[in-house]
């Protein structure tokens, strides 16, 4: 059976990029007749916002989304929010030990981008040069009494995958994964080997997601392999970007669906939009989500990003 999933963190309200991507995702499992799972990946605590924890749950429902298991419903694969599920990330931690796939990392994020040649704002590979950095510190970081990171040694490979919008894909795992982080000095987990083994746990057959995250897809397959589960199919949305070109956040409070809610904006409209962003419709009109369904094809999503335009918003608050 299909088996879809939405896991927002809760560090603010969600926009209308994560709606778009919710939908999307929503509208594959239904259309697949499969089961939506709802998880909360609230694993940092420094972001949470507490209030969003279930206010983006209410905000999801208003926008016409429901959930076959979820943090408020339950399920067979409860618990539903990642702060609950330590042990689990724990035991799986011991399993790549006693297998000797992880060593110790000592690097500070300072001390890593002062080796790093990727262009500030890149991701920071973690390759041979950290590894004999690592090796030359690591004695006198232990007699310190300083905690380490834990990092996962990878081999070098060719990770291969098929993304259901974007087509197959090939990278190497040197050259563009480099050693993976599972856990932080201070105990907090990393965001790819929480959601490696919890998609995992939850049967997720396929990750609809934004394209943000699409460089992750290699790092998570080989989370997979060896943690010995099956990767889902991929299915990367392109972005929404606002007039100005930029890319949504929640940080910064970028057309919040709590605000256009509160503003008096319809559900059905926001849908509309949406849809019309992706294809679906040919022009923006109000409709709801469940109205979408018999119209929804993924191979209609349009492979590049979506500007909203001053005459898209003008529409959507125009009514």
């Amino acid at each position: 059976m299909y088996r879809g999933r939405f896991a927002p963190s809760p560090t603010g309200w969600l926009h209308l990029g994560n709606a778009r991507t919710a939908l999307t995702s929503w509208w594959r499992a239904r259309t697949n007749s499969g089961k939506f799972v709802l998880r909360i990946d609230d694993l940092d605590d420094s972001r949470t916002v507490p209030e969003t924890i279930l206010g983006n749950l209410d905000e999801l429902r208003w926008l016409g989304i429901d959930w076959d298991e979820g943090p408020d419903i339950g399920g067979p694969n409860a618990p539903y929010r990642q702060s609950q599920r330590n042990d689990r990330y724990e035991a799986a931690l011991q399993l790549l030990k006693s297998n000797g796939l992880t060593f110790p990392c000592f690097l500070s994020r300072k001390d890593l981008r002062a080796l790093s040649s990727a262009p500030h704002g890149q991701p920071i590979l973690y390759g041979a040069t950290e590894r004999q950095a690592n090796s030359l510190i690591s004695p006198q970081k232990i007699l310190s009494g300083k905690l380490p990171n834990t990092r996962l040694r990878i081999s070098d490979s060719i990770v291969s995958f098929m993304d259901v919008i974007a087509g197959k894909q090939s990278v190497s795992a040197m050259e563009r994964v480099g050693d993976i982080l599972i856990r932080r000095a201070d105990g907090a987990w990393a965001y790819h080997f929480a959601t490696v083994l919890d998609d995992t746990a939850m049967g997720i057959t396929e990750v609809v997601r934004g394209d943000d995250l699409f460089s992750s897809t290699p790092t998570q397959i080989i989370l997979y392999k060896e943690l010995g589960g099956m990767p889902p199919l991929f299915a990367h949305v392109p972005l929404v970007r606002t007039a100005e070109g930029k890319r949504m956040s929640k940080r910064t409070g970028s057309l919040t669906l709590r605000s256009l809610r509160q503003a008096g904006v319809p559900a059905n409209r926001i849908v509309g939009l949406l849809s019309f962003s992706l294809g679906l419709i040919e022009k923006p009109k109000p409709v709801s989500a469940i109205d979408l369904l018999p119209y929804f094809d993924i191979n209609r999503i349009k492979p590049q990003p979506f500007s909203l335009s001053d005459a898209h918003l003008t529409w959507l608050t125009t009514f």
